[in-house]
């Protein structure tokens, strides 16, 4: 099974490196692994600054800040665990993920830890979030961060 990862580099303010596409690449085929996923999937991941994610935020969410990352689920998940098949000639596209290269750098520096080891941390996360994990409840923020950490421990990719 093969799925495809498009990256899409539209921000200039941090330089997004072949290790770092690679890197994002990994990270979603290591989610779809461990969330037993056995149909190929097609995501889009977005590469943007803080200035467009601020916009993003605020048309979506209705707050006027720039974020890490923001995830839009296409829907198609929900047909594929209802009985719709998917092939490597039509895989099912799970959804549009944008990520600030900008935001994501100034928090490597925060918590101490490398570029590589947020860009890890924001894909699994978001792409948690394509699949319809959400981190509203308490017990779902566990749950999130449980199934990250694992996926992030599995590649190597530590604090």
């Amino acid at each position: 099974m093969r799925n495809k990862v498009e990256i899409i580099n539209n921000q200039r303010n941090v330089s997004l490196t072949r290790r770092n596409r690679v890197l994002i690449s990994r990270t979603v085929d290591m989610v779809l692994k461990n969330e037993g996923i056995d149909f190929p999937c097609e995501i889009s991941v977005n590469m943007i600054n803080n200035a467009r994610i601020k916009k993003l935020n605020e048309k979506y969410r209705d707050i006027a800040s720039p974020t890490d990352v923001l995830s839009f689920p296409s829907g198609e998940y929900e047909r594929g665990m209802n009985g719709t098949a998917f092939s490597e000639d039509e895989p099912c596209y799970l959804g549009d993920i944008a990520i600030s290269l900008e935001k994501a750098a100034e928090q490597s520096l925060t918590y101490g830890h490398s570029l590589e080891r947020e860009l890890a941390f924001l894909t699994a996360h978001s792409v948690l979030h394509l699949l319809g994990y959400d981190h509203v409840e308490e017990k779902d923020q566990i749950d999130m961060f449980v199934r990250q950490e694992k996926v992030l421990t599995e590649m190597g990719v530590t604090r």
